[in-house]
């Protein structure tokens, strides 16, 4: 994940220390965003509108905390002890929300999902943010801070894998294998916390934040820079967040692969480890912004060969997530090293109200807007248009399922490749 060690860069255990809490938060990222559907669809039978309507309410208040979070992790005198009050509240969420119970009455599986959904959320959210603006605080330039989210982002990467992979290797039933993940998941999170709190790099002293919070978070979105590569994070996050909603959909109905499933989420996720270094070496020769674009494109290549795939077309769709996958580590690094050193770079210029907390704060609210836009608007479409789970004999709706699987995510792609192009010098100025 770390390609060299500098002079003067960070050594690598510590960076690996640093990046180590990134898997268990990735590991609980998966599920909540990619199997939570098919599994409450599954196991409580409520329709995918309902599902789609849920999902998109739980993310959306969600989101809108996450600029308070952000806030108050600037004003905590210690970002670690915002990830130790976290972390608990992470662990007994995932337990609730993928232990769905057999509850009597319509209301009681949504309200269950919704509960445990904003327990989980909490000590995700708050856990997150701390960590990525701890992250931002460690490194002290743009090629540091890019190795730093490497480390975490790889190390993401890993427990995405192994959150894919898991479920259908400890079970052949999805419930079951959700279940068994969700108590693998508790030893992992701790063993993996205590690396990174206790082994990292010594946190440089920081002036504590002040001023009010509403000051602080407009202060924020003052900056233009910022507001320009939020922007294209939200073209592009948009246009990953579609096919992560429904990928499993696309799998099982388009490819009738279902039980290839597991397979594909771990080669697309292997190969965004993989390519990571690859990124790392390229944005240090030829620019961030650049590669990224790169990456954007060669993304855009896979879904294009993505939509002329159909039944049984299993070896064309491991090359779709090959190259898919190699643009994700890209995706995941690159955008999140350009906010760090921008965070760094501007929370010394504004009179102590904002630091990183602030900025990684709106940044999350719109990684999560993204995937609730996803769920809220491409599942009731899909239910509009008559699709519905384990339908592959009808062919308007797999039509359907397919365009907006494949199509949809090039649009969005090209009008953030257009953006980042225009702006990649007032971009990469962030350094």
């Amino acid at each position: 994940m770390i390609v060299d060690v500098l002079p003067n860069a960070l050594p690598r255990r510590q960076l690996f220390a640093y990046g180590a809490l990134g898997l268990p938060l990735a590991m609980a990222a998966l599920p909540i965003y990619v199997h939570v559907p098919q599994l409450y669809a599954e196991a409580t039978g409520m329709s995918l509108g309902l599902l789609g309507g849920l999902l998109l309410a739980a993310r959306l208040l969600d989101a809108g905390v996450d600029p308070l979070l952000g806030f108050w992790s600037d004003r905590a005198p210690r970002r670690q002890r915002l990830i130790l009050l976290a972390l608990p509240f992470l662990a007994l969420g995932m337990l609730a929300l993928l232990h769905p119970p057999a509850l009597g009455g319509s209301l009681g599986a949504p309200l269950w999902m919704l509960l445990s959904m904003a327990i989980t959320y909490f000590g995700f959210s708050l856990a997150s943010i701390a960590y990525q603006a701890w992250g931002a605080e460690l490194g002290s330039d743009a090629g540091q801070r890019t190795r730093l989210v490497a480390s975490r982002e790889g190390f993401g990467l890993l427990g995405v894998v192994l959150a894919a992979a898991l479920p259908g290797l400890l079970s052949s039933d999805l419930a079951e294998g959700l279940s068994l993940l969700a108590w693998a998941f508790l030893p992992l999170l701790f063993l993996l916390a205590c690396v990174t709190l206790l082994a990292s790099p010594p946190t440089p002293a920081r002036p504590a934040a002040s001023g009010q919070w509403h000051a602080a978070l407009r202060q924020v979105l003052r900056d233009q820079r910022f507001r320009r590569l939020l922007t294209v994070f939200v073209l592009n996050g948009i246009a990953a967040a579609l096919p992560a909603t429904l990928v499993l959909f696309f799998i099982a109905d388009v490819l009738q692969a279902e039980s290839w499933s597991g397979a594909f989420l771990s080669i697309y996720f292997v190969s965004g480890i993989a390519f990571l270094p690859l990124w790392v070496a390229l944005a240090r020769r030829f620019g961030r912004v650049p590669v990224w674009v790169a990456a954007m494109l060669l993304a855009v290549v896979s879904f294009v060969w993505a939509w002329g795939l159909g039944a049984g077309d299993v070896w064309p769709f491991v090359v779709v997530c090959l190259l898919s996958g190699a643009a994700l580590g890209a995706d995941l690094t690159l955008p999140a090293a350009l906010l760090a050193s921008l965070a760094e770079s501007r929370g010394e210029k504004l009179d102590r109200q904002a630091q990183a907390g602030g900025y990684f704060g709106w940044w999350n609210l719109v990684t999560k807007l993204n995937l609730a836009l996803a769920a809220g608007l491409a599942l009731p479409l899909l239910d509009f248009v008559g699709y519905r789970p384990q339908m592959a004999d009808a062919a308007d709706a797999v039509f359907a399922l397919s365009a907006v699987y494949c199509l949809l995510p090039v649009l969005f792609k090209a009008f953030a490749i257009t953006l980042a192009w225009r702006w990649r010098k007032i971009l990469e100025s962030a350094s």
